[in-house]
């Protein structure tokens, strides 16, 4: 019976890659790649215990290992690229900038962002403004003078 029990561990391996092919990141590889070494042990009739103690010690290798791979390739964007190159450039409010209104649009370069004030202070159009900080799809701006 127990010769059997490696078909379950190879299905459960296959069904985690799978799995992996449809999430993001490299997570359910490792429990496929674990389940399927854990059918290796069941297919030389080795107890349960040791497959599972197998699975388990090996998952955590692997996670434990690919981390800090990981993290060496999703740092945290250096400054300059992506949205974050906006920041200390000089622009121009395309219109009345006043966060109590929720108004406010500004130019910076050749593309326009929403834009709420830095402290609150109202920003009249066509003003020159510096680009402070990001929160989520608006720049936050002060008026240069």
């Amino acid at each position: 019976m127990e010769f059997e029990l490696w078909w379950i561990w190879v299905i459960i391996g296959v069904i985690f890659i799978i799995g992996e092919i449809f999430t993001a990141g490299f997570f359910l590889i490792w429990f496929g790649i674990a389940a399927i070494i854990a059918g290796i042990i069941a297919f030389f009739e080795l107890s349960v215990v040791w497959q599972g103690v197998a699975f388990v010690i090996i998952s955590a290798i692997l996670l434990a290992g690919t981390r800090r791979l990981a993290e060496r390739y999703t740092k945290k964007q250096p400054p300059g690229i992506g949205a974050d190159r906006l920041i200390g450039k000089v622009g121009v409010a395309l219109e009345e900038i006043d966060n109590d209104k929720n108004t406010g649009r500004v130019r910076i370069d050749e593309e326009q962002w929403r834009a709420e004030s830095l402290g609150g202070n109202v920003i009249t159009k066509d003003s020159k403004i510096q680009v402070m900080k990001l929160e989520g799809t608006r720049v936050v701006v002060k008026k240069v003078e």
